[in-house]
C-alpha cells in the first residue's frame, strides 16, 4: 500500500512539494487548501497528473478543501499561511498565521493523528510550537523545516564564494529561523578541510551574515512572496527520511527539553530522523561564544512564542 502525503497549502511551496514527492516516489499526494483556492489546487494536481507520463512517476495527486480527504496521512507538511512581503518581518505575520495554524491543527488532529508533521509556515519557530501545543502530538512527530533550509543556504553561499562544489561543503546552522540563527564556521568543512583554513575571517563573517538574512534577500528580490524551491526541497528530505527510515541526521526545528540549555522551545538542532520521527537530538559541544549566540537566538524564539500566545489570547 502506498504511503500518503498531505500538503496543507497549495501555494508556491506546496506545488513544488507535490511535484517532488511524486517524482521521488514517496507516495500518493493530497493537496489541501481553503474553498476559495481549491480550484487552483485542483488545477495544479491535474497538471501534475498530466505530467506523470513524461515525469516517469505513478503517484496519484489530488486536491481538496475537506480535511476528511487527508485521513490516514503518513506525513503532513504545512505551508498554509500568508507569505512575507518586502518590509515585513516574520513576526508581522503572527496575527494572521496563528489563526490559520489553529484551523490546520484541528483538521490534522482529527483526520491524521498518527502523521509525522513538518511545519514550514512562518514565523516558523512560533508556528511549529503552536501546532505542537494545539494538537498535543508527541514531540517526535512534530518538527519545523527551518534548520535544514538554513544549513542548505549556508553551504550554498560557501560554495558560491569559494568556487567549489556544494557537495563538498559540510556544516550546520543552529537556532531560530531568523536573523539570530547560528552558523558554525568552526565545524564547517570543504572537502574535509576546515572552513577556517580556506576562507578569511572577513569572508566567513560575510557568509554568516548573508545566511542570517537569506530569506529577506529573496523577499526583497521578489518584492512580494518568499522563497519556495529551497524550502520545498528541505521539507521533502525530512519527509523522505521518515518515510524510508533513512535515519538521517538533519538540522531541524525540534522541541528541546534541556538540550543546549533550552527548555520548551522548538529551535534548529541536529536531529536523527527515522521511522519514529525525530528520534534523537545530538548535542554539539559549543564554545562560550557559540553558547552566547545560541542563548540569544533562543531568547528571540521565546519572545516570538510569547507574542503568539498573546495573539491567541
Amino acid at each position: 500500500m502506498r504511503k500518503k502525503i498531505a500538503l496543507v497549502g497549495a501555494g508556491q511551496i506546496g506545488q513544488n512539494l507535490a511535484m517532488l514527492a511524486a517524482m521521488k516516489g514517496l507516495g500518493d499526494v493530497v493537496i489541501l487548501d481553503v474553498p476559495a483556492y481549491v480550484n487552483v489546487a485542483k488545477g495544479k494536481a491535474l497538471d501534475l497528473m498530466e505530467m506523470a507520463p513524461n515525469g516517469d512517476y505513478d503517484a496519484n495527486v489530488t486536491a481538496t478543501s475537506d480535511y476528511k480527504d487527508i485521513k490516514g496521512a503518513d506525513v503532513v507538511i504545512v505551508t498554509a499561511g500568508k507569505p512575507r512581503e518586502a518590509g515585513m518581518t516574520r513576526e508581522d505575520l503572527l496575527a494572521i498565521n496563528i489563526k490559520i495554524i489553529g484551523a490546520v491543527a484541528a483538521g490534522v488532529k482529527e483526520n491524521a493523528p498518527n502523521a509525522f508533521c513538518i511545519i514550514v509556515t512562518n514565523p516558523l519557530d512560533a508556528m511549529v510550537y503552536a501546532f505542537h501545543k494545539m494538537t498535543g502530538f508527541p514531540k517526535n512527530r512534530v518538527a519545523g523545516m527551518a534548520g535544514t533550509l538554513d544549513t542548505a543556504r549556508w553551504r550554498a553561499f560557501i560554495a558560491m564564494e569559494l568556487g567549489v562544489s556544494v557537495q563538498d561543503v559540510a556544516g550546520t546552522v543552529l537556532g531560530g529561523h531568523g536573523p539570530d540563527m547560528v552558523p558554525l564556521p568552526r565545524l564547517t568543512t570543504v572537502g574535509g578541510v576546515p572552513l577556517t583554513d580556506v576562507a578569511s575571517k572577513e569572508q566567513i563573517e560575510k557568509l554568516a551574515a548573508r545566511t542570517r538574512e537569506a530569506g529577506t534577500e529573496i523577499v526583497k528580490l521578489f518584492g512580494k512572496g518568499s522563497a519556495f524551491f529551497s524550502p520545498a526541497w528541505s521539507a521533502i528530505i525530512m519527509a523522505e527520511a521518515y518515510l524510508k527510515d533513512q535515519r538521517r541526521v538533519l538540522p531541524c526545528a525540534a522541541l528541546c527539553e534541556g538540550e543546549y540549555g533550552v527548555k520548551g522551545l522548538f529551535i534548529g538542532v541536529p536531529c536523527l530522523i527515522g521511522a519514529k520521527g525525530v528520534e534523537k537530538i545530538y548535542e554539539i559541544k559549543l564554545t562560550d561564544e557559540e553558547k552566547a549566540l545560541l542563548a540569544k537566538t533562543a531568547a528571540s524564539v521565546k519572545k516570538t512564542v510569547e507574542e503568539t500566545a498573546a495573539v491567541k489570547a
